[in-house]
């Protein structure tokens, strides 16, 4: 551990709670557009639909699905595969450009397929899918029956993914729009936005933009939620400009001198995020949002739940069946945390679901 690590302020779990809060919009409600919170956010988790609209219901002041739905149609905003291999929602302008920066990480992803590979030229595979895609919109399922009739000894699922790795393809509407989602067809971004990608980006930018949205933060944590290795060098470039801190197990953390950096007691108002929200997935060390005791209750099997914060931290979480919000806390929750569940759930309804009676009750508690 060097000097400079040594004497640098300790930030302890709830400062750092408190400051990821601020930073991920959840400490109070943003004025910000649906647009400009999906870049400020570097993206939204997307692997379904419906999780970009609880993310930003969660996080916005006047939000209406029909805002991000707009954005969508308008192609301002797209669903593509980009950190840690999962679909996010993010504008055409991070498309264009978080994407050419994460694909080493599609390229090693595809070691994994090389079996049913063998004697596949990938290069080639490239050319024929782009093509492909660009003449019309292809499922999965059309894709891998095109590639299969080319590499006819191939694996169907590995062709597929492999185009999926080497191109930027990207769901074209309706699928992700409220309320009218169709089935996954994709096409390549540059043909969707009609503009060109952006040559691959040194990480400077994408690193300051990272700590903007979950900082103070490690080089480990930035890895992480990339899906990248090797970050260490644009952090050591951009050090001069920053502040370091470390955290209580003194892993040096990295922020910029003029983020918000709230104080621990800062009042933290319940939040009701959709499965896999990226408050919980960014991060190396996730017990800045996820006490220790909770590790793992998020999610059984293959099956991830809907969370629950209560005081900054996971606490819990939620389902809605046909007739009611389901709450499902891991402890006790007070009267008055009860209440501003209920308040927030409310809010949530009535703004998602207006027009359709929920009642909001609170179950039983998932087991471990």
């Amino acid at each position: 551990m060097t000097k400079t690590t040594t004497s640098a302020p300790v930030l302890g779990i709830r400062a750092l709670n408190r400051a990821t809060l601020d930073r991920q919009l959840l400490l109070r409600r943003s004025g910000l557009s649906a647009k400009a919170a999906v870049g400020h956010l570097l993206g939204l988790q997307a692997q379904n639909v419906k999780p970009p609209y609880h993310a930003l219901a969660a996080r916005l002041d006047g939000f209406t699905p029909e805002a991000l739905s707009r954005l969508m149609a308008d192609r301002e905003v797209v669903r593509i595969v980009t950190m840690r291999s999962t679909i996010h929602t993010h504008t055409a302008e991070d498309c264009l450009t978080l994407r050419p920066l994460v694909q080493p990480a599609r390229d090693r992803e595809l070691t994994h397929f090389r079996k049913g590979l063998d004697g596949v030229d990938l290069d080639r595979l490239a050319v024929l899918a782009r093509e492909l895609v660009e003449a019309e919109p292809r499922t999965m399922k059309q894709l891998r029956e095109a590639l299969l009739a080319e590499w006819p000894d191939a694996d169907p699922q590995s062709l597929a993914i492999a185009a999926r790795c080497k191109l930027p393809l990207v769901q074209v509407t309706p699928r992700g729009l409220w309320g009218s989602s169709g089935q996954v067809a994709l096409t390549t971004a540059e043909h969707w936005l009609g503009r060109p990608a952006e040559p691959v980006p040194a990480p400077d930018a994408t690193v300051l933009r990272y700590l903007a949205a979950f900082g103070p933060a490690s080089v480990k944590d930035m890895q992480t939620w990339a899906g990248l290795t090797r970050l260490r060098e644009a952090f050591e470039r951009l050090r001069p400009q920053l502040l370091t801190f470390r955290d209580e197990n003194g892993v040096e953390l990295f922020d910029l001198p003029d983020a918000p950096r709230p104080a621990e007691d800062t009042p933290a108002p319940p939040r009701l995020l959709p499965e896999f929200d990226n408050l919980l997935l960014s991060h190396a060390d996730r017990t800045r949002v996820v006490p220790k005791e909770y590790w793992g209750r998020s999610w059984q099997g293959n099956q991830a739940y809907c969370t629950l914060l209560v005081d900054g931290f996971l606490a819990g979480v939620w389902r809605l069946t046909a007739d009611a919000l389901v709450v499902e806390p891991f402890g006790r929750l007070t009267r008055a945390q009860r209440e501003d569940v209920t308040a927030e759930g409310e809010r949530m309804l009535g703004t998602l679901h207006t027009g359709t009676p929920y009642d909001i009750r609170f179950g039983t508690v998932v087991g471990k």
